[in-house]
């Protein structure tokens, strides 16, 4: 028989509504189990060696902005280049970059910008409501408005009303919950995708293939939340550390972190705040933690399902939760997101996720 997308939606439905019955059991404090307790400071260096071919070129690289007294501290970045720089700063997100330019005097123009940052493992007991939080008025807006990356209407807010309706949820936690369930039950990892994804929510739900890597999934999640009036958004970040709990999936496990690059996405719980949360890296311990192609059952894939709701491992790092950026000076495009490094030469803008010929590396050193 041949299944529709509505027949797999609709299945995908029937499973989330009773996954809503499973029980929370020790599974995840055995295997993976985030808990705040002990800081983990890192220094994380990006070194780009960018060609100028003789004319005027520029570089974009992300430093954190992501502040929580609860997870991540930032500290100061260095910077060394042959060429001018400056801190920049996104007006509405909050986003914050540096700016760095080269005349082309300089056959090469080099910067190196070591970020550190104090980092541990984030989790919220969502049985345990912690008091009315808020947010601003400017913030409920940014985050639940429908734009240009995630729009809202149509095949978004059908498919979202559909999933709420089919689960039974009524309060934000709820309607939350059955979202993420469906989310793993009904996507699927792509390891073919380049980089990250193109986070193109609209286009994998109107081709019925749910398949893609962290930044399609976790935006789609984030934008069938927002379809709610729920506050949700993408975290941009890199990971720079092994897991602590045995997931070579979900860690940087060398130094060299140039490819570790993740989306996260966090949903905005009135009585518990931001809410850390992840259903793209649950599909990721599927697809990739041994032997490969684990089902939902695995033991793994169990714990990962229950943990990511709620909590993450202190081995990453946030850069911003901004989107469609107008990159200061840029003659090129707005990129969706900046978790990579962004150049334009006289050759034009160059590919951010080919860092071999971009000449780009990113490590990561525990201090």
């Amino acid at each position: 028989m041949t299944l529709t997308r509505r027949d797999i939606l609709t299945t995908g439905l029937i499973a989330a509504a009773g996954s809503a019955l499973m029980s929370r059991t020790s599974l995840a404090s055995v295997l993976f189990a985030p808990r705040p307790g002990a800081w983990n400071t890192y220094d994380v260096t990006t070194r780009i060696e960018l060609p100028t071919h003789g004319g005027p070129a520029q570089a974009w690289i992300p430093v954190p902005s992501v502040t929580d007294a609860n997870w991540v501290k930032i500290g100061d970045n260095t910077v060394t280049s042959n060429g001018n720089h400056a801190a920049w700063q996104a007006p509405h997100s909050g986003a914050k970059l540096i700016h760095a330019t080269w005349s082309g005097a300089q056959p090469t123009g080099v910067i190196e910008i070591t970020s550190r940052i104090a980092l541990q493992d984030r989790a919220t007991d969502l049985s345990r409501p912690g008091g009315a939080r808020q947010l601003s008025d400017d913030e409920h807006h940014r985050y639940t408005a429908s734009n240009d990356h995630i729009p809202l209407e149509g095949i978004v807010r059908q498919t979202s009303d559909r999933i709420v309706a089919a689960s039974g949820a009524s309060t934000p936690l709820e309607k939350a919950r059955a979202i993420y369930d469906w989310m793993v039950l009904n996507t699927y990892r792509e390891a073919s995708v380049r980089g990250c994804g193109t986070g193109d929510v609209v286009a994998l739900l109107q081709g019925g293939n749910l398949g893609g890597k962290c930044a399609d999934l976790n935006a789609l999640f984030v934008g069938l939340v927002r379809a709610q009036g729920i506050p949700a958004r993408d975290v941009y970040g890199i990971r720079v550390a092994p897991s602590a709990f045995g997931y070579k999936s979900l860690g940087a496990n060398s130094d060299n972190v140039t490819k570790a690059q993740h989306c996260r996405s966090e949903v905005f719980l009135a009585e518990f705040g931001w809410v850390a949360m992840d259903p793209a890296d649950v599909r990721k311990v599927m697809l990739e933690e041994s032997p490969g192609h684990l089902p939902l059952d695995n033991p793994m894939v169990q714990a990962a399902r229950l943990t990511l709701l709620g909590s993450w491992e202190g081995n990453w790092m946030p850069y911003n939760t901004a989107d469609l950026i107008s990159l200061p000076e840029a003659k090129g495009g707005k990129p969706t997101f900046v978790m990579y490094p962004e150049a334009e030469t006289v050759a034009g803008r160059l590919d951010c996720l080919d860092p071999q010929s971009f000449a780009y590396t990113i490590t990561s050193k525990k201090v």
